[in-house]
């Protein structure tokens, strides 16, 4: 096995799960994690080892996202499509809806808020990196991804109130 194949074994699974977070359905997450690992694997040459290389294939996959979204050029959520119709009293059901449109107006939320605020919080939320991470993704503190982070939580909290 290729150094290569072991990387992609090793965190497949997490860029995919990152990539289905950010764009909630899971066609577009494998599609983008397979793309992101084939651009990787163009560019592993390149890779200076300043982060962890799971961070490094993120970052990757989450510019591969935004291309597809830009190319796309579709406002169609993706979520309010696959909602399936809840059949009077299941309120588990209607609660599942809730909680995936709510999910939906976070992400619609998301893309308006400004950078770095977006990004550490997309670094924290749905790649689930501690801020001493984030920190070193930005070349700042431990203190300023976490005030970071919280600022662009704050934003979100207020917009979604708003």
């Amino acid at each position: 096995m290729t150094e290569f194949e072991q990387i992609y074994r090793t965190y497949f699974e997490d860029v995919y799960l990152y990539i289905r977070r950010l764009s909630g359905n899971e066609a577009i997450a494998e599609e983008i994690a397979s793309e992101a690992f084939f651009k990787a694997m163009r560019s592993i040459g390149g890779f200076r080892g300043d982060c962890d290389i799971r961070v490094w294939l993120c970052q990757i996959a989450k510019n591969c996202y935004y291309t597809y979204l830009k190319k796309s050029r579709h406002t169609e959520n993706i979520d309010d499509a696959e909602l399936p119709e809840s059949p009077p009293g299941e309120s588990a059901t209607e609660e599942q809806c809730i909680r995936r449109e709510e999910a939906a107006q976070i992400r619609r939320i998301l893309h308006t808020v400004p950078e770095p605020y977006k990004e550490v919080f997309m670094w924290r939320v749905f790649a689930e990196l501690s801020f001493r991470e984030i920190g070193r993704i930005f070349g700042k503190t431990e203190n300023w991804a976490c005030v970071t982070y919280h600022r662009a939580k704050k934003m979100i909290q207020s917009r979604l109130e708003g």
